[in-house]
């Protein structure tokens, strides 16, 4: 393996670091959604909300991770912000559903209080550090793709 290719590997390694935990995390809620299923008291009283919350959470996570090590694979490297945005925003983006499930006065019309207002912040927030993180990317892989030299 040349410098360059370790350097680009090292570099990026958080991407994929990052992918194998929203793997576990996705591993860890379809076994929530189990329990969801077999009206489990704990789980329900953790996940009073709406199932299919949950199940967007989980799907989220493993698409998410599947983006994040797609992008690894490319072995171009990532510009720090860009890739501590993406791993950030896979996160981030993927809890806006687990909260709903948990908050279920999250997941309707926008309701009053400081819970939803940190909740409205974090969604905001959340969108705009994913699109940072994963808009950066296309564009890194984009602009490397006219170059000459080879990844």
């Amino acid at each position: 393996m040349s410098q360059n290719a370790r350097s680009v590997q090292e570099n990026n390694i958080i991407l994929l670091r990052g992918a194998a935990l929203w793997v576990l995390v996705a591993l860890v809620l379809a076994w929530c959604l189990v329990a969801l299923r077999m009206e489990a008291p704990l789980m329900s009283a953790i996940f009073p909300g709406k199932f299919s919350r949950v199940l967007q959470a989980h799907i989220d996570f493993l698409l998410m991770s599947a983006l994040l090590l797609g992008f690894y694979g490319t072995r171009i490297p990532f510009a720090w912000p860009v890739r501590w945005a993406m791993v950030v925003g896979a996160f981030t983006n993927s809890s806006l559903f687990i909260l709903q499930a948990a908050f279920p006065i999250l997941d309707g019309p926008p309701a009053e209080g400081w819970g939803p207002n940190v909740f409205r912040l974090y969604l905001m927030a959340s969108i705009v550090t994913t699109s940072f993180g994963f808009a950066g990317a296309c564009l890194t892989v984009l602009r490397a793709s006219f170059r000459s030299e080879s990844y």
